[in-house]
């Protein structure tokens, strides 16, 4: 997607201030541990994610959507030691909380958008920033995301106005297989691991369909979709016979790492979630073949505009469908798109609907994203309540990610990734008031000492675009 222009970015950002930076200078980094010869998903550049200190805090009197499909009405929620501590009403909190009084407004887990490009190609959209696809071979599992982020993305303060706390942010699509992606918390730093999600794996990013084809089709192949499959299996077999000879130990695992081979052997293993930009339905069954031959485990598909017409066959096979509410028929395999795409994977019992965004705008209102399936699905008689609704923008996608027993849902134990909206998150007229990311204040709408700023944007003239 294309960049937002820097005025329009700066309107966006008007009013904003710095917040202090969420790892201090010279924190401790936790040191990686010594890799085995089959240890593929051994983590050389850990996180250094520090959550800020906060005081307690007990939100009070609200509507509360936890993210596991229930709805409370006026409850409580309190936060403490970066956690949830309880849910419910008339909860009992320490003197030194901070309490807040959310009559009429609603409570929700933090937003959690699992196809992100923000940090690789942040804003403003000049070349110099074009750090998201690794167009030098269709197969490059060895780049990863985390190492192109830029950190000063403008477009990460946006998205946390819009109560985004967690995302992951992914190669391009350029590729049959682009790389490593990285799961961040949504917090103000200096570099990317003092961002990085600690424990989180990592995803990775591969594409089907015709960008792979229009990129390499005049550069040596592959030129079909057919080239494409034979592109991936040519791909797995090398890396599953370099697993087997590390396993192995002794003389067979000797030899320098294979950094292509690593990646593709920790995601046979499990240790590397698959997500697949796809579109059509017959090219998603492929994959979904093309995985049960090499033994890996598809979390997503991404796009998807046909998910729904194999909708069954995602949630017997527990497989996300992480897709737009309306966006089709910009190419030819995304013209059999329907506006009642997500909420069809949705009602198949076990099925796991994802709203995404793909786009630094799109990223900033995720719950009118959800609202508009919604609506659409309304109309085709099918009733969407808001408790169903959540998981698409906070349960589902941390599932898919494999961070879900830390986030996406409101429970007791789980990071305190909460947003204060001043009503219905799927109103149109909903905006977020406060978000916290581990029980800390990091946005409120209504205090500009709590509404991060991009150093990039430090000395703009936000009226202008010019400098002061």
């Amino acid at each position: 997607m294309k960049p937002l222009p820097i005025a329009m970015l700066a309107v966006l950002l008007a009013g904003c201030a710095s917040v202090p930076q969420t790892t201090p200078q010279g924190a401790a980094r936790t040191p990686a541990a010594p890799a085995k010869p089959y240890d593929f998903a051994a983590d050389p550049y850990p996180s250094t994610y520090r959550p800020v200190a906060a005081p307690p805090v007990l939100l009070q009197h609200a509507t509360v959507l936890t993210g596991t499909g229930t709805r409370l009405e006026d409850a409580d929620v309190l936060l403490r030691d970066g956690r949830i501590v309880a849910i419910g009403a008339g909860l009992d909190a320490p003197a030194d909380a901070v309490r807040v009084d959310a009559r009429g407004k609603w409570v929700t887990p933090g937003i959690i958008d699992i196809h992100s490009h923000l940090g690789v190609y942040p804003s403003p959209g000049v070349s110099a920033h074009g750090d998201g696809n690794e167009m030098t071979s269709p197969v490059t599992p060895n780049v990863w995301a985390e190492h192109s982020i830029w950190p000063q993305d403008p477009g990460f303060a946006t998205a946390l106005a819009g109560g985004v706390t967690s995302l992951q942010v992914l190669p391009g699509s350029a590729n049959l297989i682009g790389g490593r992606g990285v799961t961040l918390k949504n917090v103000p730093a200096t570099t990317y691991q003092a961002m990085k999600f600690p424990g989180a794996p990592w995803g990775l990013k591969m594409a089907c369909g015709e960008n792979p084809k229009r990129v390499y089709g005049q550069r040596g192949g592959p030129a079909t979709r057919m080239g494409n499959v034979a592109g991936y299996r040519a791909a797995f077999a090398e890396a599953a016979e370099y697993m087997k000879k590390r396993k192995a130990g002794g003389k067979e695992a000797e030899g320098k790492r294979d950094y292509k081979n690593d990646t593709l052997a920790g995601a046979i293993n499990g240790d590397i979630r698959v997500h697949i930009h796809c579109y059509r339905a017959d090219e998603m069954a492929t994959m979904l073949d093309l995985a049960k031959e090499f033994g890996f485990k598809i979390a997503a598909f991404h796009h998807g505009v046909e998910a729904y017409k194999i909708a069954d066959r995602l949630a017997a096979e527990g497989v996300c469908g992480a897709l737009w509410a309306d966006w089709w028929g910009f190419k030819m395999e995304s013209f059999d798109g329907i506006q009642e795409n997500i909420a069809l994977v949705d009602r198949v019992p076990g099925g796991c609907a994802i709203v995404h965004s793909d786009s630094e705008e799109g990223i900033q209102r995720l719950n009118q994203e959800a609202a508009k399936v919604i609506a659409n699905a309304g109309r085709a008689g099918i009733a969407i309540p808001p408790e169903r609704a959540i998981r698409w923008i906070t349960s589902n996608p941390a599932k898919a990610m494999g961070i879900d027993a830390q986030t996406g849902t409101l429970e007791p134990g789980k990071m305190a990734d909460v947003v204060v909206w001043n009503g219905n998150p799927f109103s149109s007229y909903a905006q977020a008031e406060q978000v916290y990311v581990d029980g800390a204040r990091l946005y409120d709408r209504h205090d500009p000492t709590r509404q991060p700023k991009s150093d990039f944007l430090l000395g703009q003239d936000i009226t202008t675009g010019g400098v002061r």
